[in-house]
């Protein structure tokens, strides 16, 4: 079989840059721009971060390094079919369920991997302890089995019965797919999404960036993982009155080349105190207090000059980023 891949991405992008004298480029998982500058071929770029205006942190990110018994939370390939690994995020997932209300999305690295899980903690009756808590949905490769399955998932969450949505990183429900408000009050990006390296596609692109762009293989993949982890996690979080949490399921994430690579609307927002390497009885507990402030009201006058402007408030604004 012949398969035909573009590995240059500035070849799709040529027609808009022929075409337009300016372009703007705007997305909440641009980072690190660097590496767009190069693989895009830009030139005279101004590149700019926006921090997020907010009355309140309404976004709670985690790194869970460790289970209920303290055992490492890793998904390297020679890990994840570790039992107790298995068995503690399958109990995270239980206890998130329990205090977290109405949506919940998670999302593992393959299909493969989502599928091993899922019949483990079945055996292990994690499953049913979870279906205690709320319905039970999961993505599958068919898109109108996983439409339904959605669907089925937001009445779920409309009549108050609450859902658990599993599902896969570059699949459908990662790319497309919104949980905004009551849809999506958490989720938990369980490892972290590489590419499959022993694609013969990867492979090529890998060694092209290499040699085009002097770009190191793991310097690509880091980056792709991480751009990906960022957009499955960033479906929870959709407009300046949404607030969820965010569980990054993995101790390697606490790594500065891996969290250094996440947008800087949800680096930010880690505690630095209490937000890395947690355990999972100590995350509940700081999910718990999280959810709790999120309960409180909020009123119109908390908002002006924040995520709230008035005409005046955008005529006071700077007219360049000088």
């Amino acid at each position: 079989n012949i398969k035909l891949c573009c590995l240059d991405a500035s070849i799709a992008f040529k027609p808009v840059t022929e075409k337009y004298k300016s372009i703007i480029i705007t997305s909440g998982t641009l980072s690190p721009t660097h590496m767009y500058k190069k693989i895009l071929k830009f030139e005279n770029v101004i590149s700019h971060s926006f921090e997020m205006k907010l009355s309140r942190t309404c976004i709670k990110p985690l790194i869970l390094s460790k289970g209920t018994d303290q055992g490492a939370i890793d998904f390297r390939h020679d890990k994840r079919n570790d039992m107790d690994m298995i068995r503690n995020c399958g109990q995270l997932l239980v206890q998130v369920s329990a205090v977290v209300p109405d949506g919940i999305v998670c999302f593992f690295p393959s299909y493969t991997v989502m599928e091993n899980f899922i019949q483990k903690w079945n055996d292990m009756g994690l499953l049913k302890r979870v279906y205690d808590n709320k319905l039970i949905f999961i993505e599958v490769t068919d898109a109108i089995e996983s439409m339904i399955a959605l669907e089925n998932y937001r009445k779920a969450c409309d009549i108050g019965r609450g859902a658990v949505l599993l599902s896969v990183a570059r699949g459908k429900v990662s790319e497309g797919i919104d949980f905004e408000h009551h849809y999506g009050r958490a989720v938990i990006m369980y490892g972290i999404p590489y590419v499959n390296v022993t694609s013969n596609v990867t492979k090529a692109r890998v060694n092209f960036l290499n040699s085009e762009y002097q770009i190191r293989d793991i310097e690509f993949l880091t980056f792709d993982a991480m751009r990906t982890a960022a957009q499955c996690v960033g479906r929870v979080m959709r407009g300046k009155t949404d607030y969820g949490v965010m569980i990054f399921a993995d101790k390697r994430f606490s790594k500065k080349d891996k969290k250094d690579k996440l947008p800087s609307w949800i680096a930010k927002n880690f505690d630095s105190n209490s937000g890395l390497n947690v355990s999972t009885d100590t995350a509940i507990g700081i999910i718990t207090q999280f959810l709790r402030e999120m309960a409180q009201p909020t009123s119109l006058d908390d908002e002006l000059g924040k995520s709230l402007w008035t005409i005046e408030h955008v005529i006071k604004q700077p007219t360049s980023l000088n």
